[in-house]
């Protein structure tokens, strides 16, 4: 269990690491599901082909949008997307290369789905059974099946235990046909992919590469910003609820909470440490419309994206500014005594 907790505890420090972990995750319940699936075929001819391409075509769907709902930077490009401009501006391309790496990762339970489904050749074979050309086989030639006998006929085929023709055609015969064409077309597949991936991974260091890290560098940005900016707000609302309750308690006790200050004069050192770094951790917001205004303001108009200078070295009274509010620090008074000797 402790290896367990390690590992997820590194895979979500890494936003990256643990999106690959998930998508991987999904690859391989794709083709677990695939093989706990029980498949059963109708053996209809107006539903044969439906029931087949369905299961080829509607689970991969399904793992696509479950892959963008398992992505947590689905809402943050669709937040980057919307909000309003204010003072900083919206790169298209940084949303481009958002959407393009969620779209990639979303793509891989899809790709093994539909691979292992054309290797299998089980939805392929109920799909196209009824299309089957039976002159290429000898026992066509002596039959007296009309054409819709011989559809019906045809779309048993996938129905081992309720196929009846063999004076006709053979099933084991007509089967391995249609399956060894599922394998081809599922060979095709998987090469037609590697090829894409590998002309991206062979094309994109032919395009600006400094162009290309500047977009991958502020959706890096705005990812770690967008985490930040919850761990702060969290710490803070921790911070605000503790001072809440500990001024509500206090105010409660009246009396006895005055008896035991002149019972105890002196001041506990520990205490004062604790309040101070209770006022740091509030940044200064110390009500609600405060609070209510600045978290309106950051979603309405984001601060430009260039530190001042006097927020990283402090202006000359030693105060420094963090997101327009003024963070006073004690200042210390020094004095100097000349002597005449």
């Amino acid at each position: 269990m402790d290896k367990f907790r390690m590992m997820f505890q590194f895979l979500q420090s890494n936003q990256e690491s643990f999106m690959n972990g998930i998508c991987g995750i999904m690859a391989l319940a794709s083709a677990q599901l695939y093989s706990a699936f029980e498949f059963s075929c109708p053996c209809m001819p107006e539903y044969n082909y439906a029931y087949g391409i369905g299961i080829l075509v509607i689970p991969p769907v399904w793992f696509f949008l479950l892959g963008f709902v398992l992505n947590n930077n689905v809402s943050i490009l669709t937040e980057e997307w919307k909000r309003p401009a204010g003072e900083r501006g919206k790169d298209p391309t940084v949303l481009r290369y958002m959407l393009c790496s969620i779209t990639q990762r979303s793509l891989i339970a899809p790709a093994v789905w539909i691979s292992v489904t054309l290797m299998d050749g089980k939805s392929f074979l109920c799909a196209f059974s009824v299309d089957l050309d039976v002159n290429r086989f000898e026992k066509r030639r002596n039959h007296n099946l009309s054409e819709a006998e011989l559809l019906r006929l045809l779309a048993k085929i996938p129905c081992k235990h309720i196929f009846e023709g063999h004076d006709v055609i053979s099933r084991e015969e007509a089967s391995r046909y249609i399956q060894c064409i599922s394998q081809a077309f599922g060979w095709t597949f998987l090469l037609l992919l590697t090829v894409i991936a590998f002309m991206i991974r062979a094309i994109r260091p032919c395009f600006t590469q400094a162009a290309f890290l500047k977009t991958k560098y502020w959706s890096h940005y705005i990812d770690i910003e967008r985490k930040m900016f919850d761990e702060t707000c969290t710490e803070h609302a921790k911070t605000f609820a503790k001072v809440c309750i500990q001024q509500y308690f206090e105010s409660a006790s009246g009396e006895m909470h005055s008896f035991h200050n002149h019972r105890f004069d002196t001041p506990d050192s520990d205490d004062e440490e604790k309040h101070k770094s209770d006022e740091e951790k509030l940044l200064g917001i110390t009500a609600q419309d405060d609070m209510n205004k600045v978290l309106w303001n950051w979603h309405a108009c984001k601060p430009p994206l260039t530190l001042k200078k006097d927020l990283l070295n402090g202006d000359a009274n030693g105060n420094g500014l963090m997101n327009g509010f003024a963070h006073q620090t004690p200042k210390k008074e020094w004095v100097t005594y000349h002597s005449k000797v």
